[in-house]
């Protein structure tokens, strides 16, 4: 997780999912800019610790059977920590449309997430990398690419 904390401030040149960072997140996953970006973010963190991945900027794919540890408010192998992945459903996609990293899930109602390509008001189309305070109810699916 230092890795994702250093980007914590990580802001788009225009607004436009662009900037040098952005584009560098988009290439590992060979995105161009101007594509969302948050999977990219994950997969660029991920690759930057020599972490096995999906190597996709498409969000559900990160979410296969075998590396789910949680689901719809229920514990499948474990409680998420630190290094995993959540997903948050979008009822107007139709499916996980937003990923960033858990960075504690905590005794509360609250996890605390590094993410890419969201904002202030956590929305999933953002203008960079935020630490967000994200309610559990709302982490849909979690899984580990580091934790087996």
């Amino acid at each position: 997780m230092t890795s994702a904390k250093r980007y914590i401030g990580t802001r788009e040149l225009t607004g436009q999912n662009d900037g040098k960072e952005v584009e560098a997140f988009l290439a590992s996953v060979n995105l161009q800019k101007g594509q969302a970006w948050c999977a990219a973010f994950v997969n660029f963190i991920y690759e930057m610790c020599q972490v096995k991945t999906p190597k996709s900027g498409w969000v559900p794919t990160w979410f296969p059977a075998n590396k789910l540890v949680y689901k719809a408010g229920k514990v499948i192998k474990r409680i998420p920590i630190k290094g995993d992945v959540f997903g948050i459903y979008f009822a107007s996609k139709k499916r996980l449309a937003h990923i960033g990293f858990i960075e504690s899930w905590g005794e509360g109602k609250y996890a605390t997430c590094i993410e890419g390509n969201t904002n202030s008001q956590g929305s999933r189309e953002g203008d960079g990398v935020y630490r967000k305070y994200r309610l559990k109810s709302q982490l849909h699916s979690v899984a580990s690419y580091i934790h087996d």
